[in-house]
């Protein structure tokens, strides 16, 4: 039977997408496209902004509509939210609880009344495992935050984080299967304990017990990056890239976010990076139109980001989850003034972009392959330890190789590279 995936939202979800597909896969599934036709649609969603519960929602409808004999399953943060919701449009809702055991209860009920579907015109675009250059690998789940705009703590569970000694052979059966890099990830991945042990060790016993060749961590807060911490970047496999959720640049805004950390010192750790890890690039997530934000608070926020030198921001909207503080809060943004907020920084974080990757044009850099643009033209993407997409021409077949590449130009898609023999 053909199985199709669907993922929104964060590198959590992605990391559990990735371990139900080599499950069904282990177990005799044929894991296709999510825009093939198959017998088992799984839509892995996610509820942090009105725009994912809305794709989720289209994604399911039009599973239905390729197949509507096929089994379609709704799970996630949006199932976990709001199960009625979805009930409609699936066959079965999963909440996250649930999601571990989907193979048992695909296999319970996908056979019950439906049989493979086979249609020689169909020729599904089956995803090619052996193609891996990049795994996901859930270390932690849950935050305890006090966040005001965040419906995280409600979908996902109390904080908890998986042992060191089985994330550890988990990394080592990654690199059995070919891969090059694992992300490490979490709702909260700097909260990671496991007895006294906390994120630090882990990445010591990792480095130190596996032969991955590229480390990377999927996010982290400011509170949990120190000196001490830093000095585990001396070895050049763990990535240049910190991504830290600031949120807002406006102090006012943010003690309303309830965030845990004052402006000056995020600009603080900023700089501490910056001094210990050299070329680090570090990105950040930054809402607009937070119910009470006025423009001169936008305004502030926009001079932060710009001021402190972002390689990248991820802009989002502000939107009102059901049940947070944030959606009863006075001082709600229309619409007009969110987008145009969000456009003026998206336009900030394409200058921060663009300027980051043209300070290190002419430099010699790692990239991990990933693959061919478009099959038969020679040009491969891939991605620098510091998060720069790269592109570069070769005759010989790049996809997974760890390769040298001298940046020689900045694009709108990334930088133009050259291999170095």
């Amino acid at each position: 039977m053909r199985v199709a995936f669907y993922t929104l939202g964060c590198k959590l979800n992605q990391a559990e997408t990735e371990s139900l597909v080599s499950q069904l896969s282990q177990s005799g599934f044929q894991v296709v496209s999510p825009n093939d036709v198959a017998d088992v649609y799984i839509a892995n969603t996610c509820t942090v902004t009105h725009v994912a519960d809305r794709k989720s929602r289209h994604w399911l409808r039009l599973a239905k509509r390729r197949n509507p004999q096929a089994l379609v399953i709704a799970t996630g943060c949006y199932a976990q939210r709001s199960r009625q919701e979805l009930e409609g449009l699936a066959d079965f809702v999963a909440d996250n609880g649930e999601k571990e055991n989907l193979l048992d209860l695909i296999q319970t009920i996908a056979f019950e009344d439906r049989t493979p579907r086979s249609c020689e015109a169909d020729q599904p675009q089956v995803l090619a495992v052996a193609a891996r250059t990049r795994s996901l690998i859930k270390i932690q789940d849950g935050c305890n935050g006090p966040c005001t705009y965040c419906i995280v703590p409600a979908v996902r569970p109390r904080e908890y984080s998986l042992p060191s000694s089985q994330i550890v052979n988990e990394v080592r059966q990654k690199v059995a299967l070919g891969y090059k890099e694992v992300v490490l990830t979490g709702t909260k991945v700097g909260s990671y304990r496991d007895s006294s042990s906390h994120l630090g060790d882990l990445l010591r016993h990792i480095l130190r017990d596996t032969r991955i060749q590229r480390l990377r961590l999927s996010s982290l807060q400011p509170s949990e990056i120190s000196s001490e911490f830093l000095t585990l970047w001396q070895d050049e496999r763990l990535c240049r890239h910190f991504h830290l959720a600031l949120q807002t640049g406006s102090e006012p805004v943010l003690r309303s976010m309830r965030r845990s950390y004052s402006l000056d010192q995020y600009a603080e750790v900023m700089d501490l990076i910056k001094a210990n890890v050299p070329d680090a690039a570090i990105t950040t997530d930054i809402i607009v139109g937070f119910p009470g934000e006025s423009d001169e608070q936008f305004e502030q926020s926009h001079s932060f980001c710009r001021q402190v030198g972002f390689a990248n921001i991820h802009v989002f909207p502000f939107s009102p989850r059901p049940g947070t503080v944030a959606e009863q809060m006075s001082g709600q943004i229309v619409d007009t003034i969110r987008k145009e907020r969000s456009q003026r920084m998206l336009e900030l974080s394409r200058s921060c972009r663009r300027l980051f990757g043209e300070r290190l044009l002419g430099q010699t850099m790692s990239v991990l392959w990933e693959k061919e643009s478009n099959p038969g033209s020679g040009i491969y993407s891939g991605l620098t330890g510091n998060y720069l997409r790269v592109f570069a021409h070769s005759e010989e077949p790049l996809t997974n190789e760890i390769t040298p590449v001298r940046l020689v130009e900045f694009n709108r898609r990334g930088i133009v590279g050259e291999v170095v023999a």
